[in-house]
């Protein structure tokens, strides 16, 4: 049997993040949706996603699948509705399949027909689904909260050390190879996870829920309150709110982020901070890909950050920003709200240049741009020509 989330129609409402990845592959709380799903049915799944993209994703074999829409949230309810599908059988809502039984000998879903796989469909409703990337950060606490009893199942945390000062330490897991010392980890207001080989260091100041992933770092003296989620790798400092920093990515020094997705291999300069509120206290408003316009997201937004994308020191980022993939932001006073993948300031990146930079970047984590990523990345950039 082989699990496969398969992305939706929808996916560009997820850009600039889905733009150089599968829904399944995005990271909050404290897993990948693929790592979540592959946790609660203790098996691998597998990516369905666009063609520019699919080669990326490791292939699956022509067996028996079940099918996953990626964007669903998933539920009890739901995971024991999957487990007793039976073959051509599948779940489906109002805005189409929800999951599905089946052998798919091509090993490409058409969700549109779904109708055509499945000779019985049930109906459930009140099923979940992201929609948009702010859903991300809005409800990252309840992601937290859920991943938590999920990795931390039937396994014993390492002892705090007794440098820390610590409030309900029940609520608090650190895997083994992670160092933190003389911080102040609040856990009353939700789960602290810290992951394998972290390390947060001296003066930090963490109020759950918050989740680090393995090797990240929090620098001296960091402020960082929930809900908030640093993926793999990621160098975080200064003051951090309700914001999800992707796998490789730095936010190192002193500075303001809140309410805000940053995307993988990114880096923001010190002294650079966010706006996340508007002076007026009005809603905030965002571009949207898809829809190709401003939409109300709330009344708390900050940025979210295509990856690769770089921001110069003492930056200011306005309320509602939308950064591109590999964008070099800079500039005076409040930036712009829309800025397009591969800008330069306010020129256009040449592709070897951004190839260039994006591989210096990675070489710094001891790692490199694949081929893969480069012709994911030669998309990208033709098409942001035409836009």
């Amino acid at each position: 049997m082989a699990i496969v989330l398969f992305d939706v129609h929808y996916r560009e409402n997820f850009f600039p993040f889905t733009a150089t990845k599968a829904i399944a592959a995005m990271r909050f709380g404290i897993l990948t949706i693929q790592e979540r799903w592959e946790m609660l049915l203790n098996d691998s799944a597998f990516i369905q996603t666009e063609n520019y993209l699919q080669n990326f994703y490791p292939k699956f074999s022509d067996k028996e699948q079940i099918w996953i829409d990626a964007s669903i949230i998933p539920t009890p309810q739901l995971l024991q509705q999957i487990q007793t599908l039976q073959p051509n059988e599948g779940i489906a809502d109002e805005l189409g399949l929800i999951a599905g039984k089946a052998l798919i000998v091509n090993g490409i879903l058409d969700f549109k027909n779904y109708n055509n796989y499945f000779k019985k469909v049930h109906v459930s409703n009140n099923i979940e689904r992201l929609k948009n990337p702010q859903q991300i950060f809005q409800q990252n606490y309840s992601f937290i909260k859920d991943d938590f009893a999920i990795v931390t199942k039937n396994k014993i945390s390492q002892t705090i050390d007794t440098s820390n000062q610590v409030i309900c330490p029940e609520n608090i897991f650190i895997e083994a190879g992670a160092h933190v010392q003389h911080t102040i980890l609040n856990a009353s207001t939700g789960p602290i996870y810290i992951g394998k080989n972290a390390l947060i260091m001296e003066g930090s100041i963490i109020r759950g829920p918050f989740a680090m992933c393995e090797n990240a770092v929090v620098k001296m003296g960091a402020k960082i309150y929930g809900a908030t989620t640093l993926g793999k790798n990621v160098v975080a400092g200064g003051e951090i709110k309700n914001a999800i920093i992707s796998d490789n990515s730095n936010k190192a020094h002193d500075g303001y982020l809140g309410d805000s997705i940053v995307g993988e291999w990114c880096n923001i300069g010190a002294g650079t901070s966010n706006s996340n509120i508007k002076n007026t206290a009005g809603p905030v408003n965002l571009w949207n890909k898809a829809s190709r316009c401003f939409e109300d997201v709330g009344m708390k937004c900050g940025v979210m950050m295509g990856d690769y994308t770089r921001v110069a020191i003492n930056s200011s980022i306005n309320t509602g920003s939308f950064f591109g993939v590999c964008c070099n932001v800079f500039g005076e006073g409040l930036l712009p709200k829309m800025i397009q993948s591969f800008s330069w300031g306010k020129e256009k990146y040449t592709f070897e240049k951004a190839i260039q930079h994006i591989d210096n970047w990675k070489k710094l984590k001891g790692s490199f741009l694949t081929e893969e990523e480069k012709i994911i990345l030669k998309f990208i950039f033709d098409k942001s020509l035409k836009n």
